[in-house]
């Protein structure tokens, strides 16, 4: 056996993984992505089409490629070369790249795999990582999966690739959930709508026959709940994304839903307005049980809980106008945070609890910003018409919100990246607002 083949057998001694679960191959190399800085000069990556053995592999493995160069485009932190400046083509790199082909197009990182077809609609993927300027591989997978589920392993890859170059984890193989909304404006049709992180597998989960609002995963990526007026009353319900079944959780007379869950999903935040007065609920999902935390002739609503389950930030007008408050899980202790000029509203924590997002009305626009949880180093990383209810990405990187367009009256889904650059549209099929983040799938 040559040194070539033999070195390929021993990256391929890996095993095989079950369902979605990826086998890791060795890893070196230390390229890096610097992220800390404030605008980031994209990686110049090169994605090769994965070779392909077996009935559809080739196809797949050209498309699997694509949606990883997708990916890694549209974080913003990497620019994946034309395929059309590519030297050796998917066959050959099947073995150890010729790096120095690589290096003459100027890619500092490349990635390369191979996609076999199996019998039973049967899948593996087989993917490396290299660092081209090394000349070492920094990381890779193989995954084993039904042939259906191929975008999911691409945006696997993705945030494998993201994760070893970045230091953080990725946010690809997640999905949005929205408000979709059709029709004119005085007689506006509502559903909730689901797609993968990139616009991909879009479907309705509503058929527009009620209003339906404030659609909020649960941290297990697995379910959705909104609220729902079915009759005269309105219920909040929570949707089983496997079996596309309905459970409804209750109903809050008077009730104005704001909900967020708690880490562990085992307790729903929401806001109940009784004879006028708006305040903050923990409702315990097992036993049913509602809890009070706060208890103030002020408005108090929109409530976040901490990554750690430990404290929870929320907006009152108790010290006269919009302002951020934070108090212990029990509703003790409440502290007020933001001193700024102008009306803050809907804050969200980061997953990684160093941030909290908010929208603040300053000057006659709206904003999107983010500040520490004791309120200092606030930016505003957005100025519109109208930009409201911030959302994090699961890694928390990315802060997705809605925007308004005042010249046309269309309401979408925008994102920004938390440095506050790279602001982009999230392409839906229709009008879209109030989106909420999964964390990654299992």
């Amino acid at each position: 056996m040559t040194e070539r083949g033999l070195t390929r057998r021993r990256l391929l001694m890996a095993g095989s993984a079950l369902a979605l679960g990826g086998v890791p191959f060795a890893a070196r190399g230390q390229l890096r992505v610097d992220i800390t800085r404030g605008q980031v000069e994209p990686l110049p990556i090169a994605v090769s089409p994965f070779a392909g053995d077996g009935a559809g592999a080739a196809e797949l493995g050209r498309r699997t490629a694509e949606v990883i160069a997708a990916d890694l485009d549209g974080s913003g932190l990497f620019r994946t070369i034309d395929p059309r400046a590519y030297i050796q083509g998917p066959e050959e790199l099947r073995d150890l790249p010729r790096f120095a082909d690589w290096r003459q197009i100027n890619a500092q990182a490349l990635v390369t795999g191979v996609v076999r077809t199996g019998g039973a609609e049967g899948l593996t993927v087989e993917f490396r990582l290299w660092d081209v300027f090394a000349g070492t591989q920094m990381t890779g997978f193989r995954y084993t999966l039904a042939r259906r589920l191929w975008r999911r392993v691409a945006h696997k890859i993705a945030d494998a690739v993201y994760e070893r170059m970045t230091g953080e984890k990725g946010y690809f193989d997640t999905r949005i959930v929205y408000v979709s909304q059709t029709g004119p404006a005085t007689d506006r049709v509502k559903r909730i709508a689901i797609m993968d992180q990139d616009g991909a597998n879009h479907r309705f989960l509503t058929r527009g026959r009620e209003l339906v609002l404030t659609p909020r995963f649960t941290p297990d990526a697995r379910r959705v709940a909104y609220l729902a007026y079915r009759g005269r009353t309105p219920g909040i319900f929570l949707r089983d994304l496997a079996s596309g079944r309905d459970r409804r959780i209750g109903s809050f007379a008077g009730m104005n839903f704001s909900p967020r869950f708690s880490p562990d999903g085992r307790v729903m935040l929401m806001t109940i307005a009784r004879e006028g007065n708006s305040d903050i609920f923990a409702f315990d999902l097992s036993s049913r049980r509602l809890v009070r935390l706060t208890d103030h002739p002020a408005i108090d609503t929109s409530p976040s809980f901490s990554p750690d389950g430990r404290e929870i930030v929320f907006n009152s007008d108790r010290g006269g106008s919009p302002q951020l408050y934070v108090m212990a899980r029990d509703g003790g202790n409440p502290r007020r945070i933001s001193f700024g000029a102008g009306r803050y509203g809907s804050p969200v924590w980061s997953p990684r609890g160093d941030f909290i997002a908010f929208t603040k009305i300053k000057g006659g626009y709206f904003h999107i910003g983010v500040m520490r949880p004791d309120g200092s180093d606030e930016r505003l990383i957005t100025r519109s018409f109208f930009d409201e209810a911030p959302v994090w990405s699961p890694n928390g990187r990315i802060i997705m919100f809605t925007r308004q367009d005042p010249a046309t009256d269309r309401t979408r889904l925008m994102r920004i990246d938390l440095s506050g650059y790279d602001l982009k549209e999230i392409p839906t099929p229709t009008d879209a607002s109030d989106g909420d983040w999964s964390n990654l799938i299992p």
